[in-house]
């Protein structure tokens, strides 16, 4: 019976994780940690100078082969209107493996000029190069099946990013179409799945002009193929300190849609739903942060949640150039 349940639960965690699993870089919370550019091309060198950022993300301790993700990424102005970066990341979910870069040039306009903030329009294109593995080295079949190789199989692509982004004053909203391209990735299938395509739409506002400020903002997300979406509603809080600024905030993702289930006789319907506290540190031009993601719902593969840590580094900044609270363009 235990070895049952074993398939059953693991059964459960590739339906709830592989529902949302994504082609290239996972969409998760470290965009609150000033790093919207993982997310949207269209941020690269939006502000003065440049910033690089540092996640290591770990789900579920205890478990083995539990997904994991590793980012790297650097971006700066160049000149008045451009800014490129680069992006590197290892994405591991169980025997699947994701390894890639991500080169980046995005194109800044002054729509018109503010003593005191910021009103810009921003284009940006991701150009990426990624290797997806599968690896069925140590898959068993007691009857053989033509479809498990029994080695480690690699495919080799490239896919393209494209993004908009638009601040003014403390307000900003990002939209980003990931993966426009088609591979024809077949690594779990003979059929070629060629439409990886993913829409992503946030936006928000800081208020607040003195020692406090408050930043309320989503984002969505709607894969294309699988007509999956899901919306985080954040709500983060600054306060600004002698040695730099302390921060704090919480998060919450809902999926639009659900996984089946069915225990003893009874079937169910369970929409994803995740809870994330975030607390952070700016010291001078440092960044330090961490979050602790808590899937909430009566089935989970494991009681224990997903930790992610960020270390950043700002360089070139200078003096701030606006006297507004201007999200990511001018601290």
């Amino acid at each position: 019976m235990k070895f049952f349940q074993k398939i059953y639960f693991s059964l459960l965690f590739l339906l709830v994780t592989s529902s949302y699993a994504q082609e290239g870089i996972p969409v998760y919370f470290d965009y609150l940690s000033d790093n919207y550019y993982l997310v949207y091309p269209s941020m690269a060198g939006v502000g003065q100078g440049g910033k690089v950022r540092m996640t290591a993300r770990k789900q579920w301790f205890d478990v083995e082969k539990a997904p994991a993700l590793q980012t790297l990424n650097a971006h700066m102005r160049v000149g008045d209107r451009s800014g490129v970066g680069a992006i590197l990341f290892n994405d591991r979910n169980g025997y699947h493996s994701q390894t890639g870069m991500k080169l980046t040039y995005a194109h800044h306009i002054t729509l018109s000029e503010y003593r005191d903030g910021v009103n810009q329009l921003s284009f940006g294109v991701n150009v990426g190069f990624l290797q997806s593995r599968l690896d069925e080295s140590e898959f068993v079949s007691i009857i053989p099946d033509p479809i498990i190789t029994g080695t480690s199989n690699n495919v080799n692509y490239f896919n393209v990013d494209v993004g908009m982004s638009y601040n003014f004053l403390e307000f900003y909203a990002h939209f980003a179409v990931k993966n426009m391209l088609g591979s024809g990735r077949d690594l779990y299938s003979a059929e070629e799945i060629d439409n990886v395509r993913r829409y992503l739409f946030s936006a928000g506002y800081v208020f607040g002009k003195s020692q406090w400020q408050f930043e309320p903002s989503f984002l969505f997300q709607f894969s294309e193929y699988t007509e999956e979406s899901a919306v985080d509603v954040n709500a983060k809080v600054y306060r600004e300190m002698d040695f730099g600024k302390i921060w704090g905030g919480l998060s919450y993702r809902r999926s639009f849609d659900g996984a089946e289930y069915e225990i003893n006789g009874n079937s169910g319907k369970q929409k994803l739903q995740l809870f994330t506290p975030i607390v952070g540190v700016n010291i001078k031009q440092f960044m330090f942060s961490y979050n602790y993601s808590y899937q909430s719902g009566d089935l989970r593969f494991d009681n224990g949640g997903f930790h992610q840590i960020t270390l950043g580094y700002n360089f070139l900044q200078g003096k701030p150039r606006y006297k507004c609270k201007c999200p990511a363009v001018n601290y």
